[in-house]
């Protein structure tokens, strides 16, 4: 995790407005803010690229991916985040504090940055984990081609599965990632 913009805490609604005020995203939790790191370019792509296979995929499925803008809030623990990509199935369900934030994800993806990898695999991923509705939590490298789908099991165990050619499936919303596509940049093809 980021540090902390202050070594103050912060009310839900301060946060709020911490946020309204500037195009930088933060995440919330325990009445603390943190600044979250800007991506790079190579992040930013395969995000896009995420976004663009999922949607295809789910064109005619009740569900709806969301970029980053998308503000989720694990109501267990508190923690309000912008994971890169987000997929919801069926109506969205606001967070009763805040009217811009998902509490229902299905699916969440994160894009590995060197300086959050460890947060994302660990204290990120033990909140997610507190979402009833969260089926997949999706890892995505970009310093090499790996995807991790560690999916939910119906005794609420997780099981890895771990790509680094071919298809990753993410099978509860009847999905596949081609490790080609995800990675695929058309200047290397030059």
């Amino acid at each position: 995790m980021a540090q902390a913009v202050s070594q103050r805490t912060y009310s839900y609604a301060e946060y709020l407005a911490i946020e309204a005020s500037t195009e930088l995203k933060h995440e919330w939790l325990a009445g603390r803010v943190y600044s979250m790191s800007g991506g790079s370019p190579e992040h930013s792509a395969i995000a896009a690229n995420l976004i663009r296979i999922l949607g295809n995929q789910l064109l005619d499925k009740p569900c709806r991916v969301y970029t980053s803008d998308l503000r989720v809030r694990v109501t267990a623990t508190g923690l309000a985040t912008h994971p890169d990509v987000a997929v919801v199935c069926g109506p969205l369900e606001r967070d009763q504090e805040d009217p811009n934030a998902a509490v229902n994800p299905v699916v969440v993806v994160e894009v590995l940055s060197p300086s959050t990898e460890s947060y994302d695999r660990e204290e990120k991923f033990s909140h997610f984990r507190r979402v009833s509705s969260l089926r997949a939590y999706i890892l995505v490298s970009q310093q090499e081609r790996r995807i991790e789908v560690f999916a939910r099991n119906d005794d609420l165990s997780w099981t890895l599965r771990e790509t680094r050619a071919g298809l990753a499936r993410v099978e509860c919303i009847d999905c596949e990632l081609s490790v080609e596509d995800v990675y695929r940049n058309p200047f290397d093809e030059q």
